[in-house]
């Protein structure tokens, strides 16, 4: 099964060729705030992409002296990761790497980023029913100050991330109409009928 590595890695080669330091540097820098990067399966994870045809080694075009190869996305890279990044598995492993997919919405069409977010909202709001009834399990079974803190911290936090997301599909939903509307524009109003003269006969006829 593609690791979520993979996805990092060919979301960040989307953006440009890089060599194999530089693809560590921007996998710490970009998305190490909330996700743990293992360096030490980098190259192996290239060289998968490698074998299956996602990703290629070519020569460093900007270097002046002691060219370095770089790795750059294939065509069928490209696919697989749009295919990756839409659809995903909707199991809560895969939700738990919402974060990391969030990082590459861009890349996303305005209906399937809606699409997503509305999952991961569904998908937070069961946790926070089923936080919330593990708390009364805990209160009843006299769990300490410490304990029931934390569980008051985590739902908190969740309430927190549904808000968030309802602010994001909000402003997609906005953006998404504000574009129908300039593809589609209104229809022009329909001509307005000839007054009506009540049958008199004009004043040309009439001589």
């Amino acid at each position: 099964m593609p690791s979520v590595l993979e996805l990092a890695v060919l979301g960040l080669l989307k953006e440009r060729a890089m060599h194999g330091y530089e693809l560590r540097k921007q996998l710490s820098q970009k998305l190490g705030l909330f996700w743990t990067v293992s360096f030490g399966s980098l190259y192996p994870t290239l060289r998968r992409l490698e074998k299956r045809g996602a990703v290629r080694k070519t020569l460093d075009a900007d270097q002046t002296s002691r060219r370095k190869q770089v790795y750059e996305i294939t065509p069928a890279g490209e696919r697989e990761f749009l295919e990756r990044l839409e659809e995903g598995t909707g199991s809560g492993t895969d939700e738990d790497k919402f974060p990391l997919r969030l990082a590459f919405f861009r890349y996303l069409k305005p209906e399937t980023r809606i699409r997503l977010l509305e999952r991961r909202k569904a998908y937070l709001e069961d946790q926070l029913v089923e936080g919330r009834r593990s708390l009364q399990r805990a209160k009843r079974g006299r769990a300490d100050t410490y304990t029931l803190s934390l569980m008051r911290h985590g739902m908190d936090a969740t309430e927190h991330d549904i808000t968030w997301l309802d602010e994001l599909i909000t402003a997609e939903r906005a953006s998404l109409a504000a574009e129908q509307a300039e593809e589609d524009p209104p229809p022009d109003p329909p001509a307005e009928a000839p007054a009506d003269d009540g049958g008199q006969p004009s004043e040309l006829q009439t001589k």
